[in-house]
């Protein structure tokens, strides 16, 4: 059974990624997973400048996944070359999904020229984390000339391959979709976690996150996020990265019907660890097996039957 998957020029042996925010704040925690199966990596989310992020209690679980206000913290593009050519050395086979994220456009964009000189083999573009709007404003993901204007200035500066991460907190993905298509994304990452939500401490009275609200993802995000991938995959030629409460092997089948064809693995580490990538992608392949499909590529977007032709799609926004 054939689960490598070929993406935007990039050999992936298992269609696993380790989802940004994930063990991927140094080289070696980021090899790590790949040394424990997962098929390429995504770093945290890294500014121009430092960020300390917000103070704990940032990560909580509860009955239907998972709530975090980690605040974005990260030493800083300007600083973290050291840490991508760790990874680059131990891991040269699984390519390195560098994730960026700016206030501004003129800060992404300073980004991603440094990024030029780093040893990474594709930039995500996170226009969409809910847990900053205080500081930011509105994320770039939820309006789609914003999102347009964003992906168009980082196609100047870069040739890198560039995948836009959209937010499931919009009523119109399709369409901020097609936009990041058509001014020059490469890949589309999708979803951001959702939200943002809170949980409250009965016993103190007061809410239990130091930031008060924060994203849900895990179970509690997996229908939204399986619909947002099914909707841009309807919309959009560019291949997408699926992510958003895959725990298990079947939550992962059901992302590449729906369109996905890479899997951001982010919520089942907390579960089950680094035995997560190897669980899933063992999965994947038991079910190809067990239904004669002998490339996972037969998998993704088969829950569309043969309503999308993609040869016919309209690349201009509507």
């Amino acid at each position: 059974m054939n689960v490598s998957v070929d993406f935007c020029g990039l050999k992936f042996p298992n269609p696993t990624v380790v989802a940004s925010g994930y063990l991927g704040v140094t080289g070696a925690s980021l090899a790590r997973c790949v040394e424990h199966g997962s098929g390429g990596v995504t770093s945290k989310t890294l500014f121009l400048e430092p960020r300390k992020g917000h103070p704990n209690p940032t990560v909580l679980t509860f009955q239907g996944g998972v709530i975090n206000a980690v605040g974005l913290s990260g030493e800083g593009v300007k600083n973290a070359k050291h840490e991508f050519e760790v990874y680059a050395d131990r891991c040269p086979d699984n390519p390195m999904i560098a994730s960026i994220g700016g206030a501004t456009i003129e800060e992404l964009i300073e980004c991603a020229e440094i990024m030029n000189e780093y040893p990474i083999d594709m930039l995500e573009l996170n226009f969409s984390c809910p847990n900053v709007h205080d500081e930011m404003g509105r994320p770039f993901a939820c309006d789609p000339q914003m999102t347009a204007d964003a992906t168009a200035a980082i196609r100047k500066v870069t040739k890198k391959p560039i995948s836009v991460k959209l937010s499931p907190n919009v009523a119109n993905i399709g369409v901020i979709a097609k936009q990041a298509e058509a001014n020059g994304a490469d890949a589309l990452t999708v979803v951001n976690t959702m939200g943002p939500g809170m949980l409250i401490d009965i016993d103190m009275r007061r809410p239990i996150l130091s930031n008060k609200v924060g994203g849900v993802s895990g179970h509690a995000l997996k229908p939204i996020a399986l619909r947002c991938v099914y909707e841009c995959y309807q919309n959009v030629k560019i291949p997408i990265i699926a992510t958003g409460g895959i725990i298990q092997a079947k939550d992962a089948i059901e992302m590449l019907m729906a369109g996905g064809s890479l899997l951001g693995i982010g919520s089942a580490l907390i579960y089950y660890d680094m035995a997560a990538f190897d669980k899933i992608t063992d999965g994947i392949r038991d079910f190809m097996k067990k239904e004669g499909i002998n490339d996972i590529e037969e998998l993704v977007g088969m829950a569309h039957g043969d309503m999308i032709d993609h040869s016919k799609l309209d690349q201009n926004p509507d």
